[in-house]
């Protein structure tokens, strides 16, 4: 004779738990993503002020400030500075951060535990620690803050997240993919071209783009070592006593759109290409 089957309800105590649990979670998330989006939609609104010389109050709405994105001094030019440093830094620190990624993960030599530690101080450093002590350095040099010292500064912290990134990626590899090419008479070189980089080809566009948006987004170290130079957040920075000039929230309201769509698109790339694999499947 078979057993009776027994339903096992939850506790009362639980189902209503779960149901407060339901009812909070969903506020604290909109909580959470106001607390992000306020200033995005303040910066926004604010690009469309009429401003005049002043742009700390809402005096109507214009379209001047998008017709004319350069129209405050030094606006663009600050942009520009911002671009070029990026650029610099986000080219030479993801291709040493790479190589310095393959190095700690595929080679064993001596002092390879040191160079562990070393990678992680820039990013564990306060940058307030690390501008000055760059600083103290250049200057010790005899070397003038200006472009060039900015370039440096942002080339050694920006290699710190290129190698954590890239290194992540190169310990996910199956080193049987090399060996496999080897054994098909591939010499070193066109194993690791035809072989490793594709595969590492993610891992390093995600540690380029990191980097970029580091080196672009940094005030601290930059207005140490920069002198009279002028990048976008120090521009900001400086423009902030007065009021951040439309201009200004134009050229953020901008770059964060076109961050969006980026993001947006490679969702889209993402869902369409899993889709495609499952289809075959």
């Amino acid at each position: 004779m078979s057993a009776p089957a027994v339903a096992l309800a939850p506790p009362a105590r639980r189902r209503r738990l779960l149901s407060l649990g339901d009812s909070i979670v969903p506020v604290f998330a909109t909580l959470a993503f106001a607390y992000l989006l306020v200033p995005i939609a303040y910066t926004v609104a604010f690009s469309f002020n009429n401003a005049g010389k002043s742009n700390l109050v809402w005096r109507g709405f214009t379209l001047h400030a998008w017709r004319n994105p350069c129209g405050a001094p030094q606006v663009c030019q600050s942009l520009v500075n911002s671009l070029t440093v990026g650029t610099i830094a986000t080219a030479v620190s993801t291709v040493l951060g790479t190589l310095i990624a393959l190095a700690l993960v595929r080679f064993k030599f001596r002092g390879r535990a040191a160079a562990n530690l070393l990678i992680f101080l820039p990013m564990s450093t306060p940058e307030v620690v690390l501008g000055a002590a760059l600083l103290a350095q250049f200057l010790s040099l005899r070397v003038n803050p200006g472009f060039g010292t900015v370039v440096v500064a942002h080339i050694m912290f920006c290699i710190s997240f290129v190698v954590v990134t890239v290194k992540a990626r190169v310990a996910s590899l199956d080193p049987a993919l090399e060996e496999a090419a080897g054994d098909l008479y591939a010499s070193e070189w066109l194993a690791f071209w035809k072989v490793t980089f594709p595969l590492l080809i993610p891992g390093i566009a995600a540690a380029a783009l990191l980097a970029f948006s580091l080196s672009f987004d940094d005030f601290i170290i930059t207005n140490f070592n920069s002198g009279s130079f002028t990048t976008f957040p120090k521009f900001v920075y400086v423009s902030a006593t007065r009021g951040i000039p439309p201009q200004a929230n134009v050229i953020g309201s901008l770059m964060f759109f076109v961050a969006l769509v980026l993001v947006l698109a490679v969702q889209v790339i993402g869902a369409a290409r899993r889709r495609k694999a499952a289809s075959l499947t």
